[in-house]
């Protein structure tokens, strides 16, 4: 198939993670832990504009954390792949995420609630920061900001669990040396710019904010920012061309994979044209199951990272 070495990266995790835990990669340092007894919380859920930031107020014993991590030269994008998709494997669905200029820069930064330095840094060029919730017998919210320095990543996660639940997720250090969670190991070619300039420049788009019903090949409810930067970008490029190939780890046998990954592509490719007025003639829909993956699928990260659907040029024009 044509496609196939087409590399682009979404995290499509809709599946129950085998552990109801947060990994952090082996060199992370927990610089702070605090629990706070039951009490309101303002969870930043959209970026700051026009002088106004919008919060959703929820309850419940709030838990902060803070950790530093030896970065190597990671990318904050780099360093939020692997906990994002982690949060998603476990049921979690996002509620908004956004990078440093998406977000508001030094005024959505300032609005809302952060460790103090040093034992949390954010850089106020570039931070990375994602609201995510889990409705189980109450609806856990938890917040997750990313940034770095010169030498080190830091994230704060902020966790708010209703009255009378216990925290259904637990942050860890990733302790095997054989799990590849080293998002350089894992995802060689993560594109961290605007959509219209990736397609352009690399003909593939990252899509991080995509979600799927738990066991289900529909696309969730929501409104997803990427897709509508997508159909902007077809509809000022009428002439482009674009496929949406789903892919799927190594579970099960081939023809149910590459059945399952295609049925999400569609969803997508119906979105798309159902919510975003895209011309179909400009879409094509594709499965490839789990032929061409990331990363080894010997571990439960890779698997989740393997689980994904890409979106590339196809047209020539």
């Amino acid at each position: 198939m044509k496609h196939t070495t087409a590399l682009l990266f979404i995290l499509l995790l809709p599946w129950p993670a085998m552990a109801a835990t947060l990994e952090l990669p082996g060199s992370a340092l927990k610089t702070l832990e605090t629990v706070e007894a039951p009490t309101s919380y303002s969870l930043p859920t959209g970026p700051f504009d026009d002088g106004d930031m919008p919060f959703q107020v929820v309850e419940g014993e709030v838990t902060r954390q803070a950790w530093r991590i030896d970065t190597n030269g990671l990318t904050t994008l780099q360093l939020l792949i692997p906990l994002r998709a982690q949060l998603l494997a476990n049921g979690y669905q996002v509620i908004f995420s956004c990078n440093t200029d998406d977000c508001g820069g030094f005024d959505f930064r300032y609005g809302m609630d952060v460790v103090r330095e040093p034992k949390m840094h954010v850089d106020l060029g570039d931070f990375r920061y994602l609201a995510v919730q889990k409705t189980d017998d109450g609806i856990e919210h938890l917040g997750l900001l990313v940034s770095k320095s010169a030498t080190a990543g830091f994230i704060q996660i902020v966790q708010i669990v209703p009255v009378g639940s216990e925290r259904s997720l637990q942050t860890t250090v990733q302790l095997d040396p054989q799990a590849q969670t080293d998002p350089r190991v894992t995802e060689p070619n993560v594109d961290d710019g605007p959509l219209a300039e990736t397609l352009e420049t690399r003909g593939r788009v990252v899509l991080f904010d995509l979600s799927f019903e738990t066991g289900s090949s529909e696309l969730g409810d929501g409104d997803f920012p990427s897709l509508g930067a997508i159909a902007d970008y077809l509809a000022q490029n009428p002439n482009r061309t674009i496929a949406v190939v789903g892919h799927t780890d190594s579970q099960g046998s081939l023809e149910n994979n590459i059945a399952l990954s295609k049925r999400r592509a569609a969803s997508v490719l119906n979105r798309l044209v159902d919510s975003y007025d895209v011309s179909p003639n400009q879409l094509e829909a594709e499965g490839m199951g789990y032929l061409s993956p990331l990363t080894s699928n010997l571990s439960e990260v890779g698997r989740q990272l393997n689980r994904r659907v890409e979106v590339i040029i196809t047209s020539t024009e």
